[in-house]
């Protein structure tokens, strides 16, 4: 069986949750850099399997390609551990996937992508601080969320936990204080700790 093809950048915490989600499940995969700062998503060799010119892809089949991390997600773990039948806890993780993507990504990942992969902190200064109340707003409901649950949806490890992981541990790089948040620290720890559990800096 050929392995999966991914459309990938190394830094993006969009590429690292199938990553780290095909390195759990044991399904062997190639990685195909796609560096983002140099404009190699627009070009029109990527725009044919991606047209809105964005990372991750998975090539699922030969010339057969899906987009947008949780919805590549979403198709990786039907039938797994990663995804519960149960019709509501099945919305629940649903709940948390839009929620990551709506509330929490824009202003938790964009503040990482301007200081620490572009190096533009100072370009940015006046747009971060916006960025910044909206992402410690995120920051603190998921908190008070970890404060009476092991993870975030049906007390086991899901996509759910992989989704918010991906940009929240690295969320320091982004300039964000996570000392503020021991029950999310708990939690990242908990993740860690999870078998087959790979950085996202890891070469594969």
């Amino acid at each position: 069986m050929e392995p999966l093809h991914l459309y990938d950048f190394l830094p993006s915490g969009n590429g690292y949750k199938i990553r780290l989600l095909l390195t759990q499940l044991g399904i062997p995969f190639e990685r195909v850099e796609v560096n983002i700062t140099k404009g190699e998503t627009r070009s029109l060799e990527f725009l044919t399997i991606n047209p809105n010119g964005k990372i991750p892809v998975l090539e699922v089949e030969p010339g057969k390609y899906l987009s947008e991390s949780n919805a590549i997600m979403l198709y990786l773990s039907e039938g797994t551990e990663f995804l519960p039948y149960d019709r509501f806890l099945r919305a629940q993780v649903l709940q948390w996937l839009f929620f990551e993507q709506n509330s929490h990504e824009p202003f938790i990942a964009t503040p990482r992508y301007w200081i620490s992969i572009l190096g533009k902190a100072e370009e940015y200064k006046d747009a971060l601080e916006q960025k910044y109340e909206a992402g410690y707003a995120a920051l603190g409901l998921m908190e008070e969320h970890l404060k009476s649950h092991t993870f975030f949806v049906a007390e086991r490890y899901t996509i759910a936990d992989i989704s918010l992981f991906a940009y929240t541990h690295v969320a320091n790089e982004g300039g964000f204080d996570l000392s503020r948040f021991p029950h999310i620290k708990a939690w990242i720890e908990r993740v860690k700790a999870e078998s087959g559990y790979i950085s996202i800096t890891q070469e594969l």
